[in-house]
C-alpha cells in the first residue's frame, strides 16, 4: 500500500527553491511508492508562473484550497528551516542551506523539530553541523545546555537535467537574435541576482565583477566584454532601470572606460539559458558569489565544458573541485549592509574574492584561452558520472527508501480452547 505524502513548496515559483522544488516532486511520483499531494506555497516576490503545460503531473496534485484533509504518512517541506513544522507521522525538512559560517538559533530548532534535514551540499551540511549556541536559564542566565542539530542531515546535490543542459550548437533564435547586439567575439558571462548589500557586499558580489573587469581590460588594446544576466526580484520596468543605475554607479567610478559591459535583463527559458551558455562568443563563466548553498547555474553553465570560474569555498566546490577555475580569497564576517535577521547573520562569515588574483585569472584565461579548456571540458563528463537529475533521483530513491512505513494494525484472534476433564 502507498504511503500517503504531502510535500509543501514553492512548487509554481520561478526560482532556484521552485527549480529544485519540482525536481525533488517529480522523483517522488517516479518512485510509485507514495500518493503524492502538494501545497504550494510563495517564495519571496517571485512570479508563480513556472508550470507549463507539460507540468499537469504536478498541477494535478496541488491542494488548491490548502486544507489537509487528514495527517499525512510523510510530509516533507522544502524551505528555511525556521519555518519546518512536523505535520506528518515522519517529517523531512528540505532546505538550500546557508551561504555563510553559521545558522541562526531559529534555524536548528526548526531542524529539530523534524525527522531528518536534507541539504544540498558538504558546505551546507558542515554549517548545520557546527553551528552551536548555549542555552540558558531565562531567570538566573546560567548555562543549562547547548543548543545543536540533533537529527541527521543527509546531502542529496542538486541534478542538471541532460536534456536541457548540455553541450548543443543548436542555439534558440531569441538568443542568436540578442547576441547580435554584443560586438566583442569573447565574453566573460556572469548570472546571479543583484542582492541587497552595498558595492561589493552583495551576495552574488555582481558589481565587483563588473568593477574588477573594467579594471582589467580597461586602456587595453585588444579586450573582451562582459555579459551580465542579473536583476532583482522581479523582472519589471523599474527593476531594470534599477539595475541600470547600479551598472553606471560602478563603471562611473571607472577613469575613460572603454570596455564594454552588457545587461541582461528579463525571464529567460531554460533552453533559451542552455542556447546562451553555448554561444560561441560566450567562452567563460564568472563569479565572485560570497557564498552558495549549492550554485546551480554555475553547474548548469559548466556542462558545456567551458572555464567557470568561481570562488574555491561553499557549495559550488562540490562540482567544481576536479576542474573548475577556483579563486582564492579568505573568509571574513558579512557586511552589517548585506545582514538579514535570522538568514545571513552579520556575526557570521563569507568569501570575499582577493581581487589581485581575479585579475589575474581574468587576463590568464583570456590570453591563454586553449591551456584552460584542456582542462575544463572534462567538467562535462565529470557531471555526467556524479550530478545528473537521474543520478539525484537514484539517491532520493534510496533516502527515501529508509522511511519507516506505518504498522497496519492487526486483529490478533486466539483460538478458542475446550475445557478438558481431568
Amino acid at each position: 500500500m502507498k504511503q500517503n505524502l504531502v510535500i509543501s513548496c514553492p512548487s509554481t515559483s520561478r526560482s532556484g527553491y521552485g527549480d529544485h522544488a519540482r525536481d525533488l516532486i517529480r522523483s517522488l511520483i517516479s518512485m510509485d511508492k507514495f500518493n503524492v499531494r502538494i501545497l504550494d506555497q510563495r517564495w519571496g516576490v517571485c512570479p508563480q508562473n513556472a508550470l507549463t503545460e507539460e507540468d499537469e503531473d504536478i498541477r494535478s496534485r496541488i491542494i488548491w484550497d490548502g486544507k489537509l484533509s487528514q495527517k499525512p504518512d510523510v510530509w516533507i517541506q522544502v524551505t528555511v528551516p525556521n519555518e519546518f513544522q512536523a505535520v506528518g507521522e515522519y517529517n523531512i525538512g528540505i532546505t538550500a542551506g546557508m551561504e555563510t559560517t553559521l545558522v541562526d538559533p531559529s534555524w536548528l530548532e526548526g531542524c529539530n523539530r523534524m525527522d531528518k534535514i536534507i541539504v544540498p551540499s558538504e558546505h551546507a551540511k558542515n554549517v548545520f553541523v557546527q553551528s552551536k549556541y548555549d542555552k540558558h536559564d531565562k531567570r538566573t542566565n546560567t548555562k543549562t545546555g547547548e543548543l545543536k542539530l540533533e537529527v541527521p542531515c543527509e546531502v542529496l546535490f542538486e541534478g542538471s537535467d541532460m536534456n536541457i543542459f548540455k553541450k548543443t550548437k543548436d542555439i534558440p533564435v531569441t538568443v542568436i537574435e540578442s547576441m547580435k547586439e554584443v560586438k566583442e567575439e569573447f565574453c566573460f558571462l556572469n548570472v546571479g541576482h543583484w542582492l541587497q548589500g552595498d558595492f561589493g557586499h552583495d551576495r552574488k558580489d555582481v558589481g565587483g565583477v563588473i568593477k574588477v573587469f573594467c579594471d582589467t581590460f580597461n586602456g587595453k588594446k585588444k579586450k573582451p566584454a562582459l555579459i551580465v544576466k542579473t536583476s532583482g526580484a522581479t523582472y519589471s520596468i523599474q527593476d531594470k532601470q534599477q539595475m541600470l543605475h547600479k551598472f553606471r554607479t560602478v563603471m562611473g567610478s571607472v577613469k575613460n572606460l572603454d570596455v564594454s559591459v552588457y545587461l541582461l535583463h528579463g525571464d529567460m527559458k531554460p533552453e533559451e539559458l542552455n542556447g546562451l551558455y553555448n554561444h560561441p562568443k560566450v567562452k567563460a563563466m564568472v563569479s565572485f558569489t560570497h557564498g552558495e548553498g549549492y550554485g546551480r547555474p554555475l553547474q548548469e553553465f559548466s556542462i558545456t565544458g567551458k572555464p567557470t570560474i568561481a570562488p574555491g569555498w561553499s557549495g559550488q566546490v562540490d562540482f567544481l573541485s576536479q576542474y573548475g577555475v577556483l579563486l582564492k580569497g579568505k573568509v571574513q564576517q558579512v557586511h552589517p549592509s548585506a545582514a538579514q535577521e535570522k538568514m545571513i547573520l552579520k556575526e557570521s562569515g563569507w568569501f570575499y574574492v582577493d581581487v589581485n588574483y581575479a585579475t589575474a585569472v581574468f587576463k590568464d584565461v583570456y590570453k591563454n584561452y586553449k591551456k584552460y579548456l584542456e582542462t575544463t571540458r572534462k567538467q562535462t563528463q565529470y557531471i555526467k558520472d556524479n550530478f545528473t537529475l537521474d543520478l539525484m533521483k537514484e539517491k532520493f530513491k534510496t533516502m527515501m527508501g529508509s522511511i519507516p512505513t506505518k504498522a497496519e494494525r492487526v486483529e490478533f484472534n486466539l483460538p478458542k480452547l475446550e475445557k478438558q476433564n481431568a
